[in-house]
């Protein structure tokens, strides 16, 4: 839709808005909403930015360790209000990801004095009939 409202806002001089509207099946004043919310769109993308400025600072400020969830309370620590939607968003779009810095641990322990279980099939699947032979 906000291709077609573009190519719109383009070509309008040379075509008229009733035209393009017509053609691409838009509705006109959908269009003319979309444009008098072009402002607003501006100050979002400028929010969006600052918060960009924000949350790269919390990240780097802890050595790049923190994710959405981290960077989201340390925001509202500082007394901005901010949604971790948000924030998840404006992380993905600008690449900024957390990592991990602890090691995984198992916790099952294969008991190495255990012979392995011996292969009784020797790898031959086939049957003569159903029923003969199962495999897990």
């Amino acid at each position: 839709m906000t291709h077609s409202y573009r190519f719109i806002s383009e070509h309008r001089a040379t075509f008229g808005v009733a035209r393009l509207c017509r053609v691409l099946e838009v509705r006109r004043p959908g269009f003319y909403e979309w444009l008098t919310a072009a402002p607003a769109r501006a100050e979002r993308a400028a929010q969006d930015d600052q918060l960009a400025t924000e949350i790269a600072e919390v990240h780097t400020e802890h050595r790049g360790a923190y994710g959405r969830p981290r960077v989201t309370v340390e925001l509202r620590r500082r007394g901005r209000r901010v949604n971790h939607k948000r924030v998840e968003r404006i992380m993905r779009e600008r690449g900024i990801t957390g990592i991990t810095r602890r090691r995984r641990r198992s916790l099952t322990k294969q008991d190495t004095a255990v012979a392995p279980a011996p292969a009784v099939i020797g790898r031959d699947f086939t049957a003569d009939a159903p029923g003969e032979r199962f495999v897990g």
